[in-house]
């Protein structure tokens, strides 16, 4: 909205529930080009690794890079840009209560009452916890920012997947970026119905190092967590003038978790119909197709016939990787689709997909 001019000719208050001063997450994304944060791009990579039992895949990634934001970095540059800006307020509240009027939307805030036209909200409403008839996994992870004493990374190649690690019954891997030959970010991440006790994360996360990596001492300066819905269910997107944002919204995507690209293309859109229409409602739905994929793909991994570890190999060795990003993107064409179906095992997911098509 700053970059479009929008807040030049609008009001615009902002609530938080406190201030962000920590580096409490990490963002990556594949992308072509340039991005609205690449000035404030940590680290990014043109080679990637998927890693199996039976395979190493070393993938190239042409137009793409994948690149990674640290959340302070992006919580201070926002400040930033926001503060060259005097028609937006920000205050830090609890938020109690929104609903949508007739004239527009209320919001209830610490003990204040707040009015506008339109009101954004990534606040998730709806109970995380699986319901019936939908299919629901949890990813969850647990991460270390290392430094090491020996030079053992190689900071040209990040590791997307290495399921060279316990599967925990479901689908797990270790993610590995490299900032330096001595600095990284290593994750065991784990797609399954619920979450592990810390010390599990640090036992793999140890022995990988001590295993894999061979580090020698290490210091882990930081760590970081999380837990993302991965579920067929349907977020609603707007509530007459309510718009939802971020996974409150729907932009998780179902089949693997990554959020950041999918609000940056919805945040544009909302930008493009404020512009031409004069209120954000006019953003295109994702194809109904694309939803038909995660949810054939939610139901395979909770079942767990055939292994993820093995499906995503397969995607990722037996494709060229563009074609797999704009597939996980939304963005493939029908002839990427066909060819991503005959790389991974067919009668599993015929299966699964006449299942999903009948709703049985």
């Amino acid at each position: 909205m700053a970059r479009s001019g929008l807040l030049k000719s609008k009001t615009l208050l902002l609530i938080d529930k406190e201030a962000k001063v920590s580096n409490d997450r990490t963002w990556c994304f594949w992308e072509k080009g340039t991005s609205n944060f690449d000035e404030i791009i940590y680290s990014s990579w043109k080679e990637l690794w998927v890693r199996s039992e039976n395979s190493d895949h070393h993938i190239h990634l042409d137009a793409y890079s994948y690149k990674m934001i640290r959340g302070i970095d992006f919580y201070q540059y926002c400040d930033e840009v926001l503060k060259q800006f005097p028609s937006v307020t920000r205050i830090f509240e609890q938020v109690n209560e929104i609903s949508s009027t007739a004239e527009g939307a209320m919001l209830k805030a610490g003990e204040g009452n707040y009015y506008c036209s339109f009101l954004f909200s990534s606040i998730i409403t709806d109970s995380l916890q699986q319901k019936q008839g939908e299919h629901f996994l949890l990813q969850h992870f647990c991460g270390w920012f290392l430094n090491t004493e020996e030079a053992v990374f190689d900071n040209r190649q990040a590791t997307l997947m290495d399921f060279n690690v316990p599967q925990q019954g479901a689908t797990a891997f270790v993610y590995l970026l490299p900032f330096s030959e001595k600095q990284a970010l290593m994750e065991y991440t784990v797609l399954s119905n619920a979450v592990l006790d810390k010390a599990e994360y640090n036992s793999v996360l140890g022995d990988y190092l001590a295993q894999k990596i061979k580090t020698g001492k290490f210091t882990v300066t930081e760590t970081e967590s999380g837990v993302i819905p991965m579920t067929s269910r349907r977020f609603k997107q707007r509530d007459g003038n309510i718009i939802f944002t971020g996974t409150a919204g729907g932009q998780t995507k179902p089949s693997s978790g990554y959020t950041f690209r999918f609000i940056q293309k919805q945040s544009a859109a909302i930008v493009s119909s404020l512009i031409n229409y004069n209120h954000p409602f006019n953003v295109k739905k994702t194809a109904a197709r694309f939803r038909w994929y995660d949810n054939v793909m939610l139901r395979i991994l909770e079942k767990g016939r055939p292994q993820g570890k093995d499906i995503f190999t397969s995607l990722f060795s037996r494709n060229e990787a563009a074609a797999v990003f704009r597939f996980l993107d939304n963005e493939s064409t029908v002839a990427d689709e066909l060819q991503i179906m005959r790389s991974v095992p067919q009668w599993p997911f015929i299966r699964a997909g006449m299942l999903e098509f009948f709703g049985l």
